[in-house]
């Protein structure tokens, strides 16, 4: 039955998800919509797909709107991911899993998926628990499910094994280490200010700061792709890259173009959500098998995780200030190429960590390569979609996935808060850690 979809109903089903779930906060009256206007376009077939790029969207929206940190989001979704694969796997048979071999699991794997995805954002957000069991409930009854299908011991199963593996990762630690503020040091980062509205607090301090100490789920370290030093402040390097973002990236009387702009603000929403729908969008599009979309997913998602506790690894070790820091101490930095001026804004706040190397280039260069290495090819068609109000057009698409890697690098600049340097050294660690992961894990089993 899968294997007859065509690419057609994986859009419509793509779309019509991602309309609905964008809200703020999920609730079950929004799903039970979503589901009343995509049950025409799914049989009750119980081993569909579309169960994994569903619990998926709910994954990134129960995240998304929990009281966990931010960055921590991006290695929650892992868990989940990982989760839905083995759980898918040990009925599907045809990729290795990540953690969890189950002897003997049979039922739908849709059940499995659904379940397995359940358990483990209950017990990530048990705050949640209520809402994720209507939804769950919800899903059976309109997938023409059983509560009682074998895939849902499966299901459990599954969560439970990863999440004993990942009970005491240091995704969150208790206590909580001391904030981390940085230093007033030349070169090292140090609280910003938040200009406009919106987040982070003024001043905040950084987010996460032991992200990098977090055991990864793949690698054998966080520093296995540890990047080189940012350029010296006296460097030549370092005055371009100054230059180019104090041009490029102010807020008032700057040297963009109009399509810059409108990169800088189409990737100016919740990377978290944008991103994590980029990777499920191209799944939901270009697989047409429940396997093969848990495994992308969760190739993905492994990928980003470790790609975040490298990218932290690095901004902790190296603490390098943002531009918004820099060029007001441009005159102090000992570089004569480094005109300073303590005016200047960036056009975005910045985020509140370091600036090397950029955790958004780690995700979009992690994401990229894999969908990559999965594929065999770099050209696929992908449309991006941003949430952001200024965001004109709301969509973009792309025929190329290293496109969409080099926007990414451009944009951090465009928005005043990267040096080039860290976007293409983050860029390339990302592309780093996808590689590992590919060519590690969750590989066929007839290899």
């Amino acid at each position: 039955m899968v294997g007859i979809r065509s690419k057609v109903w994986h859009r419509l089903r793509s779309v019509t998800l991602a309309i609905l779930v964008i809200s703020a906060v999920i609730s079950p009256s929004t799903i039970t919509s979503a589901h009343a206007l995509t049950v025409s376009l799914n049989s009750a077939s119980s081993n569909d797909s579309y169960a994994v790029t569903y619990w998926h969207a709910i994954a990134v929206e129960t995240l998304a709107t929990s009281p966990r940190p931010g960055p921590v989001m991006f290695l929650d979704m892992a868990v989940v991911q990982v989760a839905v694969h083995d759980a898918v796997q040990a009925i599907d048979l045809q990729y290795e899993p990540y953690h969890m071999s189950i002897p003997g699991a049979s039922g739908s794997p849709a059940a499995a998926a659904s379940k397995a995805a359940h358990d483990v954002l209950v017990s990530i957000v048990p705050g949640q628990a209520a809402s994720l069991d209507a939804l769950y409930h919800n899903y059976f009854v309109t997938h023409g499910l059983s509560e009682t299908d074998p895939g849902v011991s499966v299901g459990a199963t599954a969560a439970a094994g990863i999440l004993a593996l990942r009970a005491n990762d240091g995704r969150v630690p208790n206590p909580l280490p001391p904030p981390f503020v940085g230093s007033t040091e030349l070169g090292a980062w140090r609280p910003t200010p938040s200009l406009q509205p919106g987040p982070p607090p003024s001043e905040a301090p950084m987010a996460a700061p032991w992200l990098g100490t977090v055991t990864p789920f793949t690698l054998k370290s966080g520093d296995q792709y540890h990047a080189k030093a940012p350029p010296p402040l006296s460097s030549k390097r370092y005055a371009r890259d100054y230059a180019e973002v104090k041009a490029l990236g102010a807020r008032f009387n700057s040297a963009r173009t109009l399509e810059q702009d409108q990169l800088s603000y189409f990737y100016a929403g919740n990377l978290f959500i944008q991103n994590n729908r980029v990777l499920r969008d191209i799944a939901a599009q270009h697989t047409d098998n429940i396997g093969d979309n848990a495994r992308l997913l969760a190739l993905g998602s492994l990928s980003i995780a470790d790609s975040m506790i490298t990218a932290w690894d690095n901004k902790t070790a190296y603490n390098f200030w943002r531009p918004i820091t820099a060029i007001r101490e441009g005159d102090n930095d000992g570089n004569s190429e480094t005109a300073g001026d303590p005016a200047w804004e960036p056009l975005l706040n910045n985020p509140n960590y370091p600036e090397y190397t950029s955790g958004a280039n780690n995700v979009i260069g992690a994401v990229t390569r894999s969908a990559q290495l999965f594929f065999g090819t770099d050209e696929k068609t992908f449309t991006v979609y941003s949430q952001h109000p200024m965001a004109v057009p709301n969509t973009r698409t792309y025929h190329r996935f290293s496109d969409l890697a080099q926007n990414m690098v451009d944009v951090r600049i465009y928005q005043g808060l990267h040096f080039r340097a860290a976007d293409e050294e983050g860029r390339q660690q990302g592309r780093h850690v996808a590689q590992w992961v590919f060519g590690h894990y969750l590989r066929p089993l007839d290899d």
